[in-house]
């Protein structure tokens, strides 16, 4: 039975448009071309300035979630991935949870939700567009008429991005749009922290901000000291945060790598086969969802401290408590950067570097054990709701006409088996992508730990489209058994 929530939303679903899947199979060289089409677009948007938003030079509340949202302050894509990550988020708790159940075997109800999701992440589009401008990120007094002009670009620019995402995802391109736009997010983040020229002063001497620029500036300038690049204040880039960026790349492929292979062979051919179960289950799903959870919170803790940080009693005094209060983290660098330093809103903030965490050590703990507890929550809901359950990947053994060894091919019995497996490395690769990402964020990454991870996995992600696309078009047989038809 279809859930009465999903029916809800179902009359205004006429009113959103749906990219219809290609008539036919799209060439790998078409699909590439889409993709660095969209990809092309979006970076675009990241350099078009918001009209209505006057110029200022002052902090920017929102810079730690920048790289993960893959968004631009006082751009196109001021809001980024937020609000399509937001909903799927809504989505999967209401799901697991167990507050509306889906069929996802059913066609019907699978569009349904796929609607409903669409819809929320226009709501969701709305509602941070609307926080920002109430909450004064483009300043106190820009006027209703530039308001409503500032909410009209956000709007319109949230829904191409959601198309450009559904375009790349149903088949015109390669993977999806949320995973590149992170990527080539971060990817910026990681070269701008290693060869920006932006200066930074530091110890009467103004280095690059670049950290192996200001590494070569200490080499070469006697003014300079070598020392100052390995670690520096704030959220400068320094060559710890640059070594931590490396180890993470190199310990995700490597751990991504390790798995358990159950044997299996053709019914009828009896042709000996392994099917794969990863460690890394669930791949980077889960870091995905807890940082999207992070970021809203983050994002109504700034709201209401810029509108409620005054009260000096009652509910706005015990939500802005509650939420979280602001400070100025920077460290005398001479660039103020705002950041919470009590309540929810810091406890689900990395502390960046070594110096926070000095400053802020039960901040830290919270933070580590809240993104430990959550992507191991978020990685068992995920398996449920994504298709890859024991119960689902049982069907799609007997499907295929595949059998365990020693097993009958009945239903119950196989998805018995893979229940030993399966759900525990759903919790293990959720805890330990957590872990990752947290001490990552510790040693001050460029990029932030969570965006380096998410990046990693994609890029190994795009790496297996692009080998498999390729073999498919070598050898057609062998596209129904890749999932590519």
């Amino acid at each position: 039975m279809t859930s009465k929530f999903l029916l809800l939303f179902k009359p205004f679903q006429r009113f959103t448009f749906e990219v219809k899947k290609p008539a036919r199979k799209l060439s790998f060289k078409r699909k590439i071309a889409w993709t660095f089409g969209i990809l092309a677009l979006y970076l675009v948007m990241l350099n078009i300035p918001l009209v209505g938003v006057p110029k200022d030079e002052g902090t920017d509340p929102f810079f730690a979630m920048r790289a993960i949202l893959a968004s631009q302050r006082g751009s196109l894509a001021e809001l980024g991935i937020g609000p399509i990550v937001t909903a799927g988020l809504i989505m999967q708790l209401l799901v697991g949870s167990q507050i509306i159940k889906v069929d996802f075997s059913n066609p019907e109800e699978r569009a349904l939700y796929t609607g409903t999701q669409k819809i929320l992440a226009v709501l969701m589009t709305i509602f941070e567009a609307l926080a920002y401008i109430l909450g004064g990120a483009y300043g106190e007094d820009i006027g209703f008429e530039a308001s409503m002009l500032i909410l009209v670009q956000l709007l319109v620019a949230g829904f191409i991005i959601l198309l450009m995402d559904e375009i790349i995802q149903k088949g015109y391109g390669l993977g999806s749009g949320i995973s590149l736009f992170i990527a080539a997010s971060v990817s910026f983040n990681i070269f701008d922290g290693m060869f920006s020229l932006s200066p930074e002063p530091s110890g009467g001497f103004v280095y690059f901000r670049g950290c192996i620029l200001a590494l070569f500036q200490g080499i070469f300038n006697d003014e300079a000291s070598v020392a100052v690049p390995f670690s520096r204040v704030g959220r400068t880039p320094d060559l710890i945060g640059l070594m931590a960026t490396i180890v993470v790349f190199a310990v995700v492929i490597y751990v991504d790598s390790i798995k358990i292979e159950i044997p299996v062979q053709h019914s009828q051919y009896k042709m000996p086969a392994r099917y794969p179960i990863k460690f890394l289950y669930t791949s980077n799903i889960p870091v995905i969802l807890v940082s999207a959870l992070f970021a809203n919170i983050y994002f109504i803790s700034n709201l209401m401290w810029n509108n409620w940080k005054g009260a000096a009693s009652g509910i706005k005094y015990f939500l802005v408590r509650f939420f979280g209060t602001w400070e100025d983290i920077s460290g005398g660098t001479g660039n103020q950067q705002l950041a919470p330093v009590t309540g929810l809103a810091s406890y689900t903030t990395a502390p960046y570097g070594p110096e926070q965490i000095a400053q802020y050590p039960v901040n830290a703990i919270i933070y580590l054990v809240l993104m430990i507890a959550l992507c191991g929550i978020f990685s068992r809901i995920w398996i449920d709701t994504a298709g890859m359950s024991s119960k689902n990947v049982a069907k799609q053994l007997l499907d295929a006409n595949m059998q365990i060894p020693g097993f009958r091919r009945n239903p119950r019995i196989v998805e018995r088996y893979l229940q030993r497996y399966i759900p525990t490395a759903a919790w293990l690769g959720g805890f330990f992508i957590g872990v990752l990402a947290a001490f990552a964020d510790f040693l001050g990454a460029l990029g932030t730990g969570t965006g380096i991870l998410l990046t990693t996995g994609i890029l190994r992600q795009y790496y297996e489209i692009f080998a498999s696309e390729q073999v498919s078009e070598t050898v057609p047989a062998l596209a129904g058994f890749l999932g590519l038809k």
